[in-house]
């Protein structure tokens, strides 16, 4: 009975999402405020109703109803709790489940935290996120339902949880991914909601921004804990491996950059409003083709979840529709949109053009390349791989060009900035930064790269150029006589990203091209050299798991004659799927990480067993935490609640008149 409950539940939230797309947006077309007035409601009770869903189905997990088929497929009785708690998330019909649910979250946050907001507008903003809340129901509801049971015979227990899945990883990167991408629904909704309402001067950009980099945010973060659970968990000991759907979550992550540049310029000077909306639409639209990616069966990949291409066929038709419906829409009303104002070749403007066009082209060129396999083999070209080096050879100089424009963009005045005064300290960081990354190569053991060298001089030149940016800012340079209190916290948060892009960008440059890799045959008493440490084989064993037998090696790391550290890498086999899994053991320092990974048995007791050195490898997910970091900060400045709340009182004043 208490899965009907859940089904219920879910079948009431759909319903409600099918009044919230159009009782509002009726009123608003009609002039009926009471319809309008709905709205909120409506979106509170959707919330409740996929928590009561969301409740039930963990509730299924948590006490092993494998009447339940997707309990049945995911779950077993010697499954922890709290991986039975994650694998709620941990396949197709789950996963679409918590999507559904951050959506009405999204806009349970929009209807309580919206009160600056005039009601007619938040109300179409409710009435366009209710409309992507029926799509995803439907899609739910009539090809993916959590809550189809096996009757009348229930196994006595079920398959297992894949055992990728059986890790932290799963407990936090999904909901953090999910929110980042579902976030963007938002920045899509307020652009729609301006469109609809023919409202298309910069008050709705300044409505937007908060929620777009909260979005962002998230999103940055999501991405982060991917790409660390799979350098721990795969093996391979890579952060990064252009995976198809790994690139469906950086698409909509560099489209969302631009967005929320491009936001900061509509609302501060009016301009770029065309673009911007432009920038919202695709945002979203392409975290919906990543999600046709991963659930319609067209890529084989270790992070897909679902392969049925009925499925895809739904997605891929509501897909067309969400684009299509909101392009018509823009070329409906883009005649509309104004463009007041100018600004010069060298200004702030034009530098968040540049680097917003460089965004694009690289969101543009990462998406070309997943999706060109998939197109030759449409039209019967045959099976082509495009894989890192293409990738490499494509991001790798754009994101060069993108961190010089982000060095002179923060200094550079709005309107005009044609003074040489102004960027002759970054004049002097530009020789300092080549100089340092020129040499830096030279104090490394290995042979000169000079990848980099060119790679430490952007990170450098960029990190020096946001402290010369900080400096000027809290009145330390320049006597602008400004307190480090008085800045504004977006500046803060716009400090923070810059200066984590550019730590990130140094642990790339710097793991990929002096990681040192040893591929070896070992058996206990074999000592290898690693860098400066001797690691040697002390012990072998099996070890029993919870739902697991694993093969442990022992491994002390020596520094000289001092034992460092002892490590045990585990191979595993999960015992209701057979699936073997490799458990490496990593030792994270500041500088570098030991990576010991366990391959295959060679016989005799030897094993097949990868050493790595990794150079300022956790240098790239610090930088990630602290972009990330940033666009929280920046939605707690003031500015936003204090201009929303002139902005209403000005329309109560304008609607008392009129």
């Amino acid at each position: 009975m208490i899965p009907e409950i859940g089904h219920f539940a879910l079948v009431l939230a759909f319903g409600v999402s099918i009044c919230l797309a159009v009782f509002p947006l009726y009123g608003y077309l009609t002039n009926q405020n009471g319809f309008c007035a709905t709205a909120k409601p409506l979106a509170l009770l959707q919330g409740f109703a996929l928590a009561v869903s969301f409740g039930v189905l963990m509730y299924g997990f948590l006490a092993h109803d494998f009447s339940v088929k997707y309990v049945a497929d995911n779950s077993n009785l010697d499954l922890p709790w709290y991986f039975r708690m994650s694998a709620v998330w941990g396949a197709h019909e789950g996963s679409l489940l918590l999507w559904a649910l951050i959506l009405a979250f999204w806009g349970v946050a929009v209807a309580l935290f919206s009160r600056g907001i005039p009601d007619h507008m938040s109300a179409l903003v409710l009435s366009v996120m209710g409309m992507i809340s029926v799509g995803f129901l439907a899609f739910m509801l009539f090809t993916s339902n959590p809550f189809v049971r096996i009757l009348p015979f229930a196994p006595g227990n079920g398959a297992d949880l894949n055992p990728l899945l059986q890790d932290p990883g799963l407990i936090f990167h999904p909901p953090m991914l999910y929110m980042g991408y579902v976030g963007l629904s938002v920045a899509f909704a307020f652009a729609m909601a301006s469109l609809i309402s023919g409202k298309l001067d910069s008050t709705w950009a300044r409505w937007s921004r908060p929620w777009t980099t909260v979005a962002w945010a998230f999103l940055t973060l999501g991405i982060a804990l991917g790409s660390w659970w799979a350098y721990y968990e795969l093996g391979w000991g890579g952060w990064w491996f252009w995976d198809p759907v790994e690139n469906a979550s950086l698409i909509p992550w560099l489209v969302a950059t631009a967005l929320m540049h491009s936001l900061a310029v509509t609302e501060k000077r009016g301009l770029f409003r065309s673009w911007t909306l432009l920038l919202a639409i695709a945002a979203f639209s392409l975290s919906l083709l990543g999600t046709f990616l991963v659930r319609s069966g067209v890529l084989t990949s270790v992070h897909a979840f679902a392969n049925d291409p009925e499925r895809g066929v739904f997605i891929l038709g509501f897909l067309i529709v969400v684009i299509g419906g909101s392009l018509t829409l823009y070329a409906v009303r883009a005649s509309k949109v104004s463009e007041p104002g100018e600004f010069g070749w060298i200004s702030r403007e034009s530098f968040l053009l540049f680097n917003n066009l460089m965004l694009t082209v690289m969101a543009v060129s990462v998406l070309l390349g997943t999706l060109y396999p998939l197109l030759v083999d449409a039209v019967g070209g045959g099976k082509v791989s495009v894989g890192p080096p293409f990738f490499n050879a494509v991001f790798v100089p754009l994101t060069a060009i993108l961190v010089s424009g982000m060095a002179f963009g923060p200094l550079a005045k709005w309107r005009q900035s044609d003074d040489p005064k102004l960027y002759r300290p970054l004049i002097v960081t530009l020789i300092v930064s080549v100089l340092v990354g020129l040499v830096w190569p030279s104090v490394l053991d290995g042979n000169y790269s000079i990848g980099t060298a060119l790679g430490v001089t952007l990170a450098l030149w960029l990190a020096i150029a946001t402290g010369v940016d900080f400096v000027k800012k809290v009145g330390l340079y320049g006597g602008l006589g400004a307190t480090f209190a008085r800045v504004e916290r977006g500046m803060i948060g716009m400090w923070l990203a810059h200066f984590g892009l550019a730590v990130m960008i140094f642990g790339v440059v710097m793991v990929e091209n002096h990681t040192e890799h040893r591929d070896l045959r070992m058996g206990v008493g074999d000592t290898q050299q690693l860098g400066n440490y001797d690691v040697r084989m002390t012990d072998l064993a099996v070890i029993n798991g919870p739902n697991y037998v694993a093969d442990q090696a022992t491994f002390e790391i020596y520094q000289g004659e001092t034992l460092y550290k002892t490590v045990t890498p585990q191979k595993r086999r999960y015992n209701a799927s057979g699936m073997v899994m490799t458990e490496a053991a990593i030792d994270s320092g500041f500088t570098r990480d030991l990576y010991i990974a366990m391959g295959e048995p060679l016989g005799e007791g030897d094993w097949a067993v990868r050493l790595s050195v990794k150079p300022f490898v956790d240098w790239i997910w610090a930088g990630a935490f602290l972009m990330g970091l940033g666009g929280f900060v920046s939605i707690t400045d003031k500015r936003y609640r204090k201009r929303i709340k002139e902005e209403k009182a000005e329309a109560a004043v304008e609607g008392a008149t009129a």
